[in-house]
C-alpha cells in the first residue's frame, strides 16, 4: 500500500506540477488581496478535485461506453504524459502557461481565475486526467482505490498550501529554482510515462504472456 502511495503522489504531483502552477497563479493575482487570492486558490483545488475524482470514479464506464481498451489508453496516456515530460524539461510548458496567464490577465473582465486557467486546464488538464484513470485502472479493491485517491488528494492539498503561499515563494526561492525543480520532475515523468507505454504495448501484442 505504501509503495501504491507513494507511486501514485509521485505522478499526480509531477503531472499536476504545484512548482510550476505557484508563480503562474502569483502573477494572476498580483492585483488582488490575500484574502481574495487565498478563496481563488482554494476554489481552484476544489474543482479541480471534482473534476478529476469524476474521472477517477468514472472514467473506465467512460472508456467502455467509447470501447476502448485499457491498454489502448495506457499507450495514448502514456506519450501524452511524455510530451507533457518533455515539455518540462526543455521548459516549453512553462511558456506556454505563462502566456495563457498574460492572456487572462490582459482582458480586465476576468478577475477570477479559479476556474479558468487554474482549476482548468493547469491543475485538472488532459495529463492530470490521463494519470488519475491510468492510476485507478491500476488499483485492484477498494483498499488500493482509497490510496489512490489519499495520493490525489494529499497533491491536491500540497498544491492549494503552494498557491496560497504563492507570492511569498517567489520572493524566497525566484525564479531559477522553480526551474530546475520543474526539469527534475520532467524526467521522473518521462520515465513514467514509458513505463505506461511499454505496460500498454504488453498487454496489446501480449507480450511475455505464456500461451495456454
Amino acid at each position: 500500500m505504501t509503495e501504491l502511495f507513494i507511486s501514485a503522489f509521485i505522478t499526480l504531483f509531477v503531472v499536476i506540477d504545484p512548482p510550476g502552477c505557484a508563480p503562474i497563479y502569483a502573477g494572476l493575482t498580483k492585483g488582488a488581496t490575500s484574502g481574495q487570492q487565498r478563496s481563488m486558490a482554494i476554489r481552484a483545488c476544489l474543482i479541480a478535485t471534482i473534476i478529476l475524482v469524476g474521472f477517477a470514479l468514472f472514467g473506465e464506464q467512460l472508456l467502455s461506453a467509447l470501447h476502448i481498451e485499457l491498454d489502448s489508453f495506457r499507450i495514448a496516456g502514456g506519450f501524452m504524459l511524455f510530451w507533457i515530460a518533455f515539455e518540462m524539461v526543455f521548459e516549453k510548458r512553462t511558456q506556454r502557461r505563462t502566456e495563457r496567464a498574460d492572456k487572462v490577465s490582459a482582458n480586465p473582465e476576468i478577475e477570477d481565475v479559479s476556474v479558468f486557467p487554474m482549476a482548468m486546464p493547469m491543475l485538472a488538464g488532459p495529463g492530470a486526467i490521463a494519470a488519475i484513470m491510468l492510476l485507478m485502472n491500476e488499483a485492484e479493491g477498494t483498499d488500493q482505490t482509497l490510496v489512490v485517491l489519499g495520493a490525489l488528494g494529499s497533491v491536491l492539498l500540497l498544491t492549494m498550501f503552494a498557491l496560497i503561499a504563492a507570492g511569498p515563494l517567489m520572493r524566497i526561492f525566484g525564479d531559477r529554482v522553480e526551474a530546475v525543480v520543474t526539469r527534475l520532475l520532467g524526467v521522473l515523468l518521462a520515465a513514467l510515462a514509458a513505463q505506461y507505454v511499454i505496460d500498454g504495448l504488453k498487454g496489446s501484442f501480449q507480450i511475455g504472456q505464456v500461451a495456454t
